[in-house]
């Protein structure tokens, strides 16, 4: 089976290892998301003081756009220099080094920022750093995770995704200060989280390395034939549909709350809403990534997660209310946690070419950080157009079933 790669059936992964790539992603997840979702919003319509809250959620989306631009091209570009990187230090680790510390200088150099050209200029060079690590940390699954196992080690991406949201939030609303404090506060914590991964040895492959990189052979690699091989085609099709829907979902809850039910506390129970949302996708993400590995089954379980997803969506379309936002946070949850480790694992043995596996998992990453970067633009679009956050919901469903229907086609991965 393709993207087995370096990691054979039978060797051990340590806990230590696991804890420290939990940790990681934890400060990964808590330097990115939290902006995201509170921080960097915030700053803009500070700054704008539009007339309209659809303005300011445009200007929002161009920025979070400009930045999954910058994604498209740095993921699979740093997944193919880590590819042929034969280092004293490893093949990964100068790589997740070097993101790290451009990702917690964009974060500082954002909190100076005092207009929305400067915001977005600063959060594209944090998305680069973070883009750069993110590429790397991934691909050390296929370079030292035995495969059935790598449906239980996805669940910690997953995992501290979901608590770094709350976490992050939480931390930002306590310092209740200047944006310069908050960026600098996540910046410190993203370092010290990823440090020890990089204490961990990061083993150099044997064999030939990958042909050298030349901006030909990098435009031509990046283009994976969907002829040749159709279950990453399928599976890549899936994750953009799913993770698009999710988005649709998640990246304007704030103005939902704000706008859309008229929430006076909207900040608070957006942190009430997300801790719901977290519980569910670290016990989805750890249960049932392990659940996949013991059954040796992919596809039912993103199946599953997608049509969760789009559960909670119709919920929220049909019957939109704080308590329903509640019952539609764990379903997102449930069926999110579900989806990412199991479809993180599900990627990693649809790959095409085993000494490539940095590069093709950077394509994948690419189904996940474009969708999240262009949603709240789109979303704002379609809120204006089809007249209120009903539309966005049904939509946010549709792709979510798109992508289970899409994940069907895979035959190579049971």
């Amino acid at each position: 089976m393709s993207g087995t790669g370096t990691a054979m059936v039978g060797r051990r992964i340590t806990g230590r290892w696991v804890t420290a790539f939990a940790a990681a992603w934890l400060g990964v997840w808590m330097a990115q998301l939290a902006p995201l979702q509170l921080l960097l919003p915030a700053q803009i319509d500070a700054r704008l003081a539009p007339e309209h809250w659809v303005d300011s959620v445009v200007a929002f989306g161009l920025v979070a756009g400009a930045a999954g631009l910058c994604s498209i091209v740095v993921y699979p570009l740093t997944g193919a220099l880590s590819d042929r990187t034969r280092s004293r230090y490893g093949r990964r680790r100068p790589w997740i080094a070097a993101g790290t510390l451009l990702f917690a200088l964009g974060l500082v150099l954002l909190g100076l920022q005092t207009d929305v050209v400067g915001i977005g200029v600063c959060w594209c060079l944090a998305i680069v750093g973070f883009c750069v690590l993110g590429a790397a940390l991934t691909a050390t699954i296929s370079d030292q995770v035995p495969v059935e196992r790598r449906g239980f080690v996805s669940g910690w991406i997953s995992a501290p995704q979901a608590v770094g949201v709350i976490l992050g939030i939480a931390l930002l609303l306590l310092l209740d200060t200047q944006p310069f404090v908050g960026y600098l506060a996540l910046a410190a914590i993203l370092v010290a989280l990823v440090v020890p991964f990089l204490r961990l040895p990061d083993p150099i492959p044997a064999g030939e390395r990958p042909a050298p990189l030349t901006p030909r052979t990098l435009v031509e690699s990046l283009w994976v034939s969907p002829r040749r091989h159709p279950d990453f085609a399928w599976t890549m099709l899936s994750r953009v549909l799913v993770n698009l829907g999710n988005a649709f979902s998640t990246s304007l809850l704030f103005y939902f709350l704000l706008y859309g039910l008229g929430d006076a506390d909207a900040e608070t129970d957006l942190l009430l809403v997300t801790i719901v949302y977290t519980v569910f996708v670290v016990a989805s993400s750890i249960l049932l990534g392990r659940l996949s590995d013991r059954l040796g089954r992919r596809r039912a379980f993103v199946v599953a997660a997608s049509v969760s997803q789009a559960l909670a969506a119709l919920l929220l379309a049909i019957w939109p209310s704080l308590p329903m936002g509640f019952v539609s946070s764990a379903l997102i949850g449930l069926g999110y946690g579900c989806f990412m480790s199991v479809d993180q694992a599900l990627a990693t043995q649809v790959l095409p070419d085993p000494a490539s596996h940095g590069k093709d998992l950077g394509i994948m990453n690419i189904a996940q950080a474009v969708p999240q970067a262009v949603a709240p633009l789109i979303g704002a679009g379609l809120v204006a157009w089809l007249g209120g956050f009903a539309g966005l919901y049904l939509v946010s469903a549709a792709c979510a079933v798109a992508g289970a229907i899409a994940v069907t086609r895979v035959r190579g991965v049971r």
